[in-house]
């Protein structure tokens, strides 16, 4: 009994379905670039490669995140520009305003907690293990902590917390 060769997928759906996906991530991002900002309780952890094509990060940045950076999106963030393929915004880093640009192809995930919304992505790229929380909010206390990972600590010190304690083991 013979094997029939697998189909070969010419159309390739994944990358379709890839390239759906992260639309709706732009269509989020561009409501949240709007004058009136994020709606309700929405708000956004964005994790994306920082040395992926096309990304553009300032490099005191890139060296304390040289793999991947998630960054919050939440009530202090600036001049969020979303463009056909890419984001830029300006975010505060220990008081410095910094801008991040990156196109939608280096997003590895998305989620919003406010209604536990999550997108995930392969990316081919070097595997990492660690992932790191770029926390917007540095400045600001907040009483929003998100039900699922990845959350913000509870401490008054800086908000940057490492996401290896809620990885499925």
């Amino acid at each position: 009994m013979s094997e029939e060769p697998l189909p070969i997928d010419h159309m390739d759906y994944a990358f379709l379905t890839q390239n759906a996906l992260r639309s709706v991530i732009r269509q989020a991002l561009l409501r949240a670039a709007a004058p009136q900002g994020l709606p309700g309780e929405h708000h956004f952890y964005i994790t994306f490669l920082t040395r992926a094509e096309g990304v553009s990060v300032p490099p005191d940045v890139l060296a304390r995140y040289p793999d991947d950076i998630t960054i919050v999106l939440q009530h202090q963030y600036q001049n969020l520009k979303v463009t056909e393929d890419a984001v830029s915004v300006t975010l505060s880093f220990g008081g410095v305003p910094k801008t991040l640009n990156f196109p939608f192809a280096a997003i590895t995930r998305f989620y919003d907690p406010s209604v536990q919304f999550l997108l995930e992505f392969d990316v081919e790229v070097s595997d990492t293990d660690d992932e790191d929380v770029v926390d917007a909010e540095a400045t600001e206390e907040t009483d929003d902590t998100p039900d699922t990972p990845p959350t913000t600590p509870d401490d008054q010190g800086p908000k940057v917390v490492s996401l290896d304690q809620f990885r499925k083991k």
